[in-house]
């Protein structure tokens, strides 16, 4: 099994690496291989609706730092989208690849019962560290992307872990609760589920 991880925070010690380097190493402990992308230390940018995926190639055409994560998440089993929550939604970083995705879809995608591009079998996985502790605000940005990732680009399953009230530097990785839980996901995602 490989994964690739994005970490679409610019804090590189801050809830959101935390969460995504516990879930990271227990994949790693069982025998996955794990590639991580800082998002905020790469120059990309989002997509430019230039649709050269869809009439040129059939990948994005964009040459920059993203180009070859999209390629290795192409091949991946598993992709990791580690974001905090900023402004209610995902970090600009992980958005701009989100857009980027659109690569995925095939050309007349609406079209077509099997949307994406990619092979079958892939698990999703959203890991969001949230600072407000209000469990019913931001409910909405796991259930939109999962949609679009499943429904779309064709990924087979798909898990969130959503870490509340953690706002400071530390926060989450002084949370029993939220290493257990990443620990646990990462179990469940080796075993296929």
């Amino acid at each position: 099994m490989h994964a690739v991880c994005l970490v679409g925070s610019a804090r590189r010690k801050g809830n959101t690496a935390a969460m995504a380097s516990r879930f990271c190493d227990g994949l790693t402990a069982g025998g996955a291989s794990v590639s991580m992308h800082r998002l905020g230390e790469m120059r990309y940018s989002g997509c430019i609706g230039c649709f050269g995926c869809k009439t040129k190639a059939d990948h994005c055409v964009l040459k920059d730092d993203l180009a070859p994560v999209l390629e290795e998440v192409r091949a991946a089993d598993v992709l990791i989208m580690a974001t905090p929550v900023y402004f209610g939604e995902v970090s600009s970083q992980l958005k701009a690849f989100i857009d980027r995705s659109f690569s995925f879809l095939q050309p007349n995608y609406s079209k077509l019962m099997k949307k994406g591009r990619l092979a079958p079998g892939k698990t999703l996985v959203m890991l969001i560290a949230q600072g407000h502790p209000k469990a019913d605000l931001f409910t909405d940005i796991y259930p939109r992307y999962e949609y679009f990732f499943t429904r779309y680009i064709g990924y087979s399953r798909s898990h969130m872990l959503r870490a509340l009230g953690v706002y400071y530097p530390g926060d989450a990785e002084g949370r029993g609760d939220v290493m257990a839980e990443a620990d646990a996901l990462a179990s469940r995602v080796l075993a296929g589920e």
